[in-house]
């Protein structure tokens, strides 16, 4: 076929867009000495592809027609993901643009593409011209800090760094800097402290400048005195940053934290990750001024932005659906969504009157909040007045998971009381993209999707949280088992990279990782070590891999991987590993909790047996081939052991013969052969026995849902979750549930927002659409299309924005016939699987000249837009 032939055919030349580093667009605080940069490519038509590239790095944009830090030249390549920069070396708090083209598979060249940017951040320690500050009197509950500082004329640009612990918010001449909450990230401040950077040019003025910290304790520092799930300090509050003023002279100034900085208490009275915020608004702005001290700070050391997970935002605001008065003095609001929350309040009324805002998910049958759900005990928001006319509280350092806000009016002193004239609701969680979108036919599914995507964004801060308000720890299983359901709604590669960093410094000299991460409190038993939980350490980098390819947090965490898998082998006896918290509130007789149907040696040697697996692809990719060897032989022989004690050839089941017992050996590649169909055939049975109930829990139910669908049968996984009769999610709907609940049957001493249950979104994207990633082109370079056409559902609509590009998912039944359309980024190749009743009968609409049959009903296609039609299945 000629060139003229393939432009008829409407092959273009592409463009490259969207242009990252680590992740980010245009990010501040870079200080990976060799950032990482990608792009996406854009094109019509068919077979677009790219050949080559060439990158331009320089100090401005103006000098990137002749780049004075790096020019990559021209580069054979198709690979768009995660180049290294490979200039000289930057210099902390550079800032640098860069530029990308590219070439097509005519080796046509695109055109540059409009210059992106980074920032560095501080790049060792040395560059930290600043000290750890603190108080130099008691601990303060909330500590302000300030700093008078002179801008000279010809200011060009000004940067700050800043880390303040436990959280903080930076204020320039009275006015807050960014709109992120809760900065920095949740670590293991011993090990790690995170610090931001953020361009502060335009809030300058020259002269006299006034630069103000706000401290809360956070995670860093947990007290009683309300609610609490444990306690424990990394150390009085405390801060380091420095405001760095470059003059269009070539000058530089920095203004450092250090023994000229002034402190006094905030008008924060109590502040407590788990019990709350109390402000006093009489408080601002009064007090005097005190000398900060030195100290050396906790320990850890300072990363910028490429570790970080991205900002805590604001999103929606929730207005009350309807409001319930309890007394003369409290009224409790109904915001109609479950969902991590932050209140917005606006009162009248005379100074020390109080308005206290308690959070709750569930009210009693009086009226008033039941926090049995939320650990029970106090926890709540007040805000004292200043008595100053109409006054507004937005609170500082205090979310909490709830869809009730029981609103108390404190009189004051005089016995007057407050007006409340406002009371609203923000939602918050982690600024992670959105990059899923899933719609079909059957409504109870859209609102299973909904249900699933509410707790998700309810437990995304700087960590996977288990739950907005009880216990806001990173229990890891979490991270494995809804990483796809999580991948497909999400850009979750940046929060997946801090995950791992804080899986890191959770590890014990022993090899153990620990069932959370930081690990802030540490239990015993099962609840420190279960492998179902640490192996989230070698399963989230081979999701990344999967997902982005990316190899770096394959190649950058090896040597801890291999010292898990090694402690769970100095656990085994015999090829089996015992211990562990099993299929987690699976249902059964008792109550939710322990595993009750599926014996705990299974998972756990399954999981044990499944790292082993994982780290000898890993070792394969890395090129350590003793390495993989040595764990292929030993994955082998935990096979043969797992196979011997757990599988019972005359019933044809693995142990118990639960749902979950016999699908994690099917999907984990533990079942023979010859056993795999009497083994899904159990399954089928068990789902069928129990009236099309699922029985599995936090742990086995991804692995049923996909031994049921890679075994062809996603009818049964449809009739599991399309009424509302058992425990479930339609029947958590029935309950009245807004988000996903921790327990399957939403009993109300369990959480009501609790996403570990949610991996059916994995199911709707993956077999309803039909979007999978493959290992052939890992990132998405290559993608397997195999929609299951199940149930009473008519059509199905998904998008989901991978790393290459949009992909795209639509099939609809009307009559006899079925339409197929998909989307394939350019860059990519797909494999399509077209359902049908027969494949004879598959049609291609459009894209017929870049469609390969092979197989019936099957298609190999490089990029672009197909349609099919067939008899429908």
């Amino acid at each position: 076929m000629t060139l003229l032939s393939l432009l008829a055919l409407g092959a273009v030349a592409i463009t490259p867009i969207h242009l990252k580093c680590e992740y980010q667009i245009d990010p501040l605080g870079i200080d990976a000495t060799r950032p990482r940069l990608s792009w996406e490519l854009e094109a019509a038509g068919y077979g677009a592809k790219q050949t080559a590239y060439q990158v331009r790095v320089a100090t401005t944009p103006l000098k990137l027609s002749k780049p004075d830090l790096w020019d990559s030249l021209q580069v054979t390549s198709g690979e768009t993901i995660n180049l290294e920069y490979g200039g000289r070396a930057l210099s902390s708090s550079e800032r640098v643009s860069w530029s990308v083209r590219v070439w097509d598979e005519h080796g046509k060249a695109s055109p540059w593409s409009p210059p992106a940017t980074w920032t560095m951040g501080v790049l060792s320690p040395a560059d930290w011209e600043a000290k750890w500050i603190a108080a130099a009197g008691a601990e303060k509950e909330t500590l302000e800090l300030q700093k008078v500082f002179k801008v000279r004329p010809g200011l060009r640009r000004a940067l700050a760094h800043v880390c303040g612990l436990g959280q903080y918010e930076l204020a320039i001449n009275g006015d807050k800097v960014g709109e992120e909450a809760f900065s920095p990230g949740w670590t293991n401040y011993r090990k790690t402290c995170l610090y931001d950077t953020r361009d502060i040019t335009r809030q300058l003025r020259r002269g006299d400048n006034i630069a103000n910290l706000l401290l809360g304790n956070g995670m860093y520092r947990v007290h009683g005195g309300r609610y609490t799930k444990f306690t424990g300090s990394f150390g009085p509050l405390c801060a380091i940053g420095q405001i760095r003023l470059e003059y269009a002279d070539g000058t530089t100034d920095l203004v450092g934290t250090d023994e000229t900085w002034q402190c006094r208490p905030g008008p924060i009275t109590f502040s407590s990750v788990y019990g709350g915020e109390d402000y006093d608004g009489r408080r601002v702005g009064v007090g005097d001024w005190e000398p900060v001290r030195i100290i050396k700070g906790p320990g850890g050391e300072l990363h910028g932005s490429n570790r970080a997970a991205p900002p805590i935002n604001a999103f929606d605001l929730l207005k009350p659906k309807s409001s319930k008065e309890i007394s003369s003095t409290t009224d409790v609001y109904d915001m109609g969504q479950n969902a991590s929350l932050m209140p917005f309040l606006v009162a009248s009324g005379p100074a020390g009157s109080i308005v206290r805002i308690t959070p709750a998910e569930l009210v009693k049958e009086d009226g008033t909040v039941d926090r049995s759900s939320v650990g029970g005990g106090q926890a709540y928001w007040q805000y004292t007045l200043a008595g100053k006319g109409k006054e507004s509280y937005f609170p500082h350092f205090f979310y909490h998971g709830c869809r009730y806000l029981q609103v108390e009016r404190i009189a004051a002193d005089n016995g007057d009381l407050p007006t409340v004239q406002t009371v609203e609701a923000v939602v918050v969680h982690s600024a992670s993209p959105a990059v899923g979108t899933f719609d079909c036919s059957n409504q109870l599914f859209n609102r299973i999707h909904t249900l699933v995507r509410w707790a998700q964004r309810s437990n995304m801060v700087s960590v996977l949280t288990d739950c907005p308000h009880r216990e806001r720890l990173g229990w890891l299983e979490q991270y494995h088992l809804n990483g796809p359901a999580l991948r497909y709604e999400f850009d979750l590669a940046r929060l997946f990279e801090k995950g791992m960093s804080d899986m890191a410094d959770s590890q014990l000299a022993s090899g153990l990782i620990p069932d959370i991460a930081p690990e802030y409190t540490v239990f015993q038993g099962g609840f420190r070590d279960s492998p179902e939980w640490g192996s989230a350490y070698v399963l989230v980098p081979w999701q990344q891999y999967l997902w982005t390819g990316d190899i770096g947090l394959l190649r950058r965490h090896y040597d801890g991987m291999k010292r898990y898998v090694a402690y769970l082998q100095g656990k085994s006896k015999n090829g089996i590993v015992s211990h562990g918290l099993g299929d987690w509130y699976d249902l059964g007789p008792g109550a939710p909790g322990y595993a009750q149907l599926t014996p705990i040696p299974l998972t756990a040697t399954a999981f044990f047996y499944q790292d082993t697996v994982i780290l000898a692809q890993v070792a394969r990719r890395l090129e350590l081939a003793d390495d993989a060897v040595r764990l292929e032989r030993q994955a082998a022989e935990i096979r043969s052991a797992f196979n011997r004690e757990f599988y019972d050839p005359t019933k044809g089941y693995y142990a118990t013969g639960s749902q979950t017992a016999n699908a994690i050996p099917l999907v984990m590649g533990l079942a023979e052969r010859e056993n795999r169909s009497s083994v899904l055939g159990k399954i089928v049975a068990d789902v069928r026995d129990h009236g099309d109930a699922l029985t599995a829990g936090d742990v086995g139910y991804r692995y049923l849902l996909r031994a049921l669908a890679d075994g062809d049968r996603s009818d049964v996984v449809f009739d599991m979750n399309k009424g509302d009769e058992h425990p479930g999610y339609g029947y958590q709907l029935k309950m009245g549930a807004t988000s996903l609940t921790e327990a399957w049957d939403a009993g109300r001493s369990s959480s009501q927002n609790h996403f570990m249950l949610g991996q059916i979104n994995e199911w709707f994207y993956h077999d309803l659409a039909g979007i999978a990633p493959s290992e052939v082109g890992p990132g998405f370079r290559h993608i397997v299309f195999h929609p299951a056409v199940v149930g009473d559902i008519k059509w199905v609509d998904a998008t989901f924005a991978s790393v290459r590009g949009m992909i795209e998912s639509h099939w609809k039944v009307r009559g006899k016939q079925i339409t197929y359309e998909v989307l394939v980024p350019p860059n990519c190749t797909a494999d399509i699987y077209v359902p049908s009743s027969d494949a004879k009968s598959v049609r291609v609409v459009t894209g017929s000249a870049w469609a390969t049959s092979v197989a019936e009903g099957v298609y190999h296609v490089p990029a672009g837009r197909y349609v099919f039609t067939a008899d429908a299945p």
